[in-house]
């Protein structure tokens, strides 16, 4: 009901401008046992190095979010769009029938993010890009929902999932609880501090796998930022 990812179990792919972990097969790293959690179909965690990043390419019929944990990153696309995004805020991408997008760090420091790809509920579309900070204090003690593809979750990012991105933040031995509705599939990493999830201890940046129709408990052993995707 709970699989644990250790951090030190995730694929590695070390380009020197470019430490990443895949909490799922992801370019050269394949594991068939790791394609995916549902509709969630990338969770990568980089360290992107001080001036560089990636250049321009392509994406299509994909919803990329972009939560930055520290730093900042810099986009522009095909479409005109150009923004900046810094620490604790979020960025989605809706790739539609295609976008060639950059993502650099222009900033003096490492940019330390998690990328995440969720499959749309259908192909095709106009494609879109947005941006919204967030900040860490709202969401303390409980979820707050960063981006969505459902219409009452407003002052979300939109996306074309049925899905839901999550952020929170704890302290130490505070707790909060999440429902996986039957059928769906949640994904959760705590992007700094240790946590409890139903008793089970997970590491800063360990991955959980969540399957649907439980509720589970989150406790902050240390004071704590969680990231959670609850998607189909």
């Amino acid at each position: 009901m709970i699989e644990k990812r250790s951090f030190e179990s995730l694929g590695h792919a070390d380009h020197g401008w470019l430490n990443a972990r895949h909490h799922f097969s992801f370019s050269n790293y394949h594991d068939p046992a790791r394609m995916g959690w549902g509709a969630i179909r990338v969770w990568n965690d980089d360290e992107i190095a001080a001036n560089s990043g990636f250049p321009a390419h392509p994406h299509r019929d994909m919803e990329i979010i972009t939560y930055v944990r520290t730093g900042a990153i810099t986009h522009q696309d095909s479409m005109g769009n150009k923004g900046r995004t810094g620490a604790g805020d979020v960025q989605v991408m809706s790739a539609g029938t295609g976008v060639r997008h950059a993502e650099y760090n222009l900033e003096p420091e490492t940019t330390t993010l998690f990328q995440i790809w969720i499959e749309p509920r259908g192909t095709g579309g106009q494609p879109s890009w947005g941006a919204k900070p967030f900040p860490r204090g709202d969401r303390s003690g409980r979820f707050v929902t960063l981006a969505s593809g459902f219409a009452e979750d407003g002052d979300a990012l939109p996306i074309r999932a049925d899905a839901r991105v999550l952020g929170a933040t704890l302290k130490a031995g505070e707790s909060l609880q999440h429902e996986v509705g039957a059928g769906r599939h949640a994904y959760l990493v705590p992007a700094i501090g240790r946590i409890e999830i139903d008793g089970q201890a997970f590491d800063a940046r360990d991955g959980a796998a969540l399957s649907g129709g439980q509720t589970v408990t989150i406790t902050a052993l240390d004071d704590a930022e969680i990231v959670l995707v609850d998607a189909e």
